[in-house]
């Protein structure tokens, strides 16, 4: 696959998600259509380090692509990233970025035979699940049931929650299941990887997508293959 050309984004809105995490809006100015697939990322390249390969900073998409020129991202401070604390503190409506993209296969694959799909994730590993999610309520999905399940540590970490527990109650075969691991409330408590478990206990035809931290994922590749999945059923993208 060709390398996508260096681009020029325009910040065009900023929101505050959760603690220390921001969603970001960007327009392409010199393309009438931004065209992406779910799960893909960009990369921006950051005035950090004289280095070229040390400013370059890659991000999950978090919209679905719609037809227009625009993308989302949500992104979460890390204090001690160069990368993040320049953007926290310098971007702003109407900030020019250069980007690269959309690049990457971290993708579901449009020709699956019905059979249920689990979407596990961590913190912003949640992105690219939402811009899959997004993607099959417009145009469809090939899966029986999508069971979006995604780990943190308190509410004030859940990203998206108003917005995909609406979808869950939408939509019956599409499923929201946060989990936090840190705090008792009313939905599930303790970590990803129970609740994937109790939902394939059947051993039923399924893909599994893991996105987030390394350890999170490690776990979850042993465990479902413990259910008796194939690896080629796992599909992974690390964050940090």
């Amino acid at each position: 696959m060709a390398a996508q050309p260096w681009r020029t984004a325009v910040v065009t809105r900023i929101e505050e998600e959760a603690t220390d995490t921001l969603r970001f809006w960007f327009r392409v100015p010199e393309l009438e259509r931004f065209d992406f697939i779910p799960g893909q990322f960009v990369t921006f390249d950051l005035p950090i380090h004289e280095k070229p390969n040390k400013r370059w900073r890659s991000y999950s998409i978090a919209s679905a692509p719609d037809g227009t020129n625009e993308f989302e991202l949500v992104i979460v401070l890390n204090p001690q990233g160069l990368g993040t604390n320049y953007m926290w503190k310098e971007f702003k409506v109407g900030t020019e970025v250069t980007f690269r993209g959309p690049q990457g296969v971290f993708t579901l694959d449009k020709e699956t035979e019905k059979q249920d799909l689990f979407l596990i994730c961590t913190g912003t590993g949640i992105a690219p699940f939402r811009s899959m999610v997004q993607d099959a309520i417009r145009n469809g999905t090939p899966y029986r049931n999508i069971y979006l399940i995604f780990g943190t540590r308190a509410k004030t970490n859940l990203l998206y929650h108003e917005e995909l527990s609406k979808v869950s109650a939408d939509h019956p075969n599409i499923h929201f299941i946060p989990v936090l691991s840190r705090e008792d409330w009313e939905g599930e408590k303790g970590y990803v990887h129970q609740v994937y478990e109790r939902l394939a206990a059947a051993g039923q035809p399924a893909d599994f997508f893991l996105c987030g931290w390394k350890n999170m994922i490690d776990e979850a590749k042993r465990r479902i293959q413990e259910l008796g999945y194939d690896r080629k059923s796992i599909h992974q993208e690390i964050y940090g």
